[in-house]
């Protein structure tokens, strides 16, 4: 999962105050009955002391809706100065919970964010094409707009000849145009995932003329129409796609993990060990039981979200100045694995091997990496068991 939305986050200055709404809204008339449940949280935050201008933003958000149906979930983390994420999420909590305190509450909006996934939607014809770009948030519609090709010799003739060649021409040209503006919203908007779909022989066409980044996230959805419109069945078959894409980026994830423990250096568990290469910046993904492992178990941190350690003396040995405060372990792995453009993946119970519910891929190794195939100074026994 990329974290990249919880950028704004880093280096803010306290309290932080975060929300975790269930947005939904039972009917076109609905927006009292969020508002309803976000007045509810705020009499909790006002005791807890959150300040007020902040908390008068949030119920100003809130009260304009998203646009989007069926139940949902928000996202909203402020820090002193003002509300710095706003994000819906498809999986709204069991109850609307609110939390002010010195470090933002990260888990729980990651663990709604994991459901959600950023993807183009292309559906194609012989002429052009309709595209539908989401940020992951649920929006069905949240950016849309249509590409024409320039050509419009669309049709044969009974008898070929000519205007057959034409035609043929014409449906290449505007594969050619609808596939460049693939290329270029790809290149700006990043999605994980490109879905195609429409008019077959347009689809093939398309698929041949993007460029390989394009290529290598395509997914193919049957059906679709431009001429029809995008219809109920249609999306049924985009969200099966979208969970099939996130279950194989979940598997790969976890394939790589266990293959690297097995080699005994490029992944490592148990809570020192992935402070260890949290520090140094090393870890490609974040692999964190989806039950609270971590459980109550604190961290000390610096100033810099790689400022992290199991101890105050540790994190004055590594050189670590300015003012130190304890943290929820992980809040505290979040923000070091967001410092590092880290992704994040949860897993269930019994997936991989994880002591202390955390463990880490990494993007290199060295002589100095803890490592799964001899001992390091890791306070967990639990760990060193697997060591022959």
């Amino acid at each position: 999962m990329d974290l990249r939305w919880l950028k704004p986050l880093l280096g803010r200055p306290g309290p932080f105050t975060s929300v975790f709404l269930d947005a939904t809204r039972a009917d076109v008339a609905g927006d009292e009955e969020v508002l309803g449940r976000w007045r509810a949280v705020r009499r909790g935050l006002e005791r807890d002391g959150a300040p007020a201008a902040v908390l008068d933003e949030i119920e100003e958000r809130v009260g304009r809706p998203l646009g989007l149906s069926g139940p949902h979930g928000r996202v909203l983390v402020a820090d002193a100065e003002g509300v710095r994420v706003d994000r819906a999420v498809t999986a709204p909590p069991t109850a609307s919970t609110g939390t002010c305190g010195p470090v933002p509450v990260l888990l729980p909006a990651a663990q709604a964010a994991d459901e959600c996934t950023r993807y183009l939607l292309v559906v194609v014809d012989r002429q052009g094409a309709d595209l539908t770009w989401s940020d992951g948030t649920g929006s069905r519609d949240a950016e849309r707009w249509v590409v024409e090709g320039d050509h419009d010799a669309l049709h044969k003739v009974r008898d070929g000849g000519l205007s057959d060649k034409r035609a043929e021409d014409s449906w290449d040209r505007n594969a050619e145009v609808v596939a460049a503006e693939v290329d270029r919203q790809v290149a700006s908007k990043e999605p994980e995932v490109v879905l195609l779909a429409g008019d077959v022989r347009a689809v093939a066409l398309v698929r041949d003329a993007v460029g390989q980044t394009v290529r290598e996230r395509l997914v193919d959805v049957a059906g679709g129409s431009r001429a029809e419109g995008v219809h109920r069945e249609f999306w049924h078959r985009v969200d099966e796609c979208l969970e099939a894409f996130r279950w194989r980026r979940r598997e790969a994830v976890l394939a790589r993990y266990r293959e690297q423990q097995g080699r005994g250096s490029g992944a490592v568990t148990a809570l020192d060990d992935v402070v260890a290469v949290l520090q140094r910046g090393q870890v490609s993904e974040l692999v964190i039981s989806a039950s609270g492992g971590l459980g109550a178990r604190t961290l000390w941190v610096g100033p810099e979200p790689l400022e992290l350690a199991v101890s105050e003396a540790e994190l004055a040995a590594i050189g670590v100045q300015g003012p130190v405060r304890s943290m929820p372990a992980d809040a505290a792995v979040l923000r070091a694995a967001v410092g590092q453009d880290a992704g994040l993946t949860l897993v269930d119970d019994g997936q991989v091997e994880l002591v202390d519910g955390v463990g880490a891929v990494l993007r290199w190794s060295d002589g100095s990496t803890p490592s799964e195939a001899v001992p390091t100074q890791s306070s967990d026994q639990m760990r060193l068991r697997r060591i022959v």
